[in-house]
């Protein structure tokens, strides 16, 4: 039976992408806690220039935990020079990940270095990092989620675009294993499409590699599909039936809201956009 969020909210996360990033964070934290949310998940740029071990602090006096910390610098580069700093700013992000508490590093990946026509390369640099990625986050204690873009971000963001694929490289990074290292961070509105997704959220379960799920809705129309993402039960996504075949394969960690809303969420008050959430996570989600 799908979990009931409205009685369950220490596995509710808000990831603060969905609040625009209008305050700082310890304001943001605050705003999440006094919600009544139990999770948080944060991005680098709120924790930039800033003591992580002082953010961490308030995350845990606020009461949070978190459900994850977002997200990599892209890996693709032209060069073996920016290939390497590439990498070296990830084991860095991976570090703060450590410090914060957060138990997984979303990565999405990049795709074409400027220039580039050769996805298949941007594909094979990925992989290959990830595997030096995933040995810096077993020992710093964090764990490696890869997360599939809808394919409409091919070209720039990611030239990972279906959870089949990551699931594939997941074994090629690391072997078949009982405890893996490296999974796949499923966001609804990058997979509801694909005609195989309940097929490879099975999977996923079985193989142990579910390491977060993110929640928003495709509006119809869709004005910028970056920033244009919709309220859950504002669009088009059956995200409660998601949720069932995530929760059928074993998901039982946290439900995520990330939502990018430049005209619209994000142009409201944190807590407005909040009570929201709160809201659908009863109804929508």
């Amino acid at each position: 039976m799908v979990r009931d969020l409205a009685r369950h909210p220490e596995i509710c996360s808000i990831n603060t992408a969905t609040l625009g990033f209008q305050a700082p964070i310890d304001e943001v934290i605050e705003a999440v806690a006094r919600a009544g949310f139990g999770m948080i998940s944060p991005w680098r740029r709120d924790t930039k220039d800033l003591d992580v071990s002082a953010v961490a602090r308030q995350i845990r006096d606020a009461g949070l935990k978190l459900s994850g910390y977002c997200r990599s610098p892209y890996i693709p580069a032209a060069t073996v020079a920016q290939y390497r700093a590439n990498i070296a700013a990830n084991k860095q992000a991976i570090d703060d990940a450590a410090v914060l508490g957060a138990p997984v590093f979303v990565m999405v990946v990049g795709s074409l270095p400027e220039g580039s026509k050769d996805i298949e390369d941007a594909r094979r640099q990925v992989r290959e990092a990830c595997g030096e990625l995933m040995e810096h986050g077993r020992k710093a204690g964090v764990k490696i989620g890869l997360e599939p873009l809808h394919p409409v971000y091919a070209a720039d963001r990611s030239c990972l675009t279906l959870l089949s694929e990551a699931l594939d490289w997941c074994e090629m990074i690391e072997g078949k294993t009982d405890e893996p290292q490296v999974g796949t961070i499923i966001d609804c509105y990058h997979v509801w499409w694909d005609p195989n997704i309940r097929r490879d959220i099975a999977r996923a379960g079985r193989e142990k590699r579910i390491f977060g799920f993110h929640v928003c809705d495709w509006l119809v129309p869709t004005t910028d599909v970056l920033n244009d993402r919709g309220m859950m039960g504002d669009g088009i996504i059956d995200i409660r039936g998601l949720r069932t075949a995530l929760e059928e394969a074993g998901h039982t960690g946290a439900v995520e809201v990330e939502i990018f809303s430049a005209q619209n969420w994000w142009r409201r008050p944190m807590a407005e956009t909040l009570q929201a959430c709160r809201e659908r996570f009863s109804t929508a989600t």
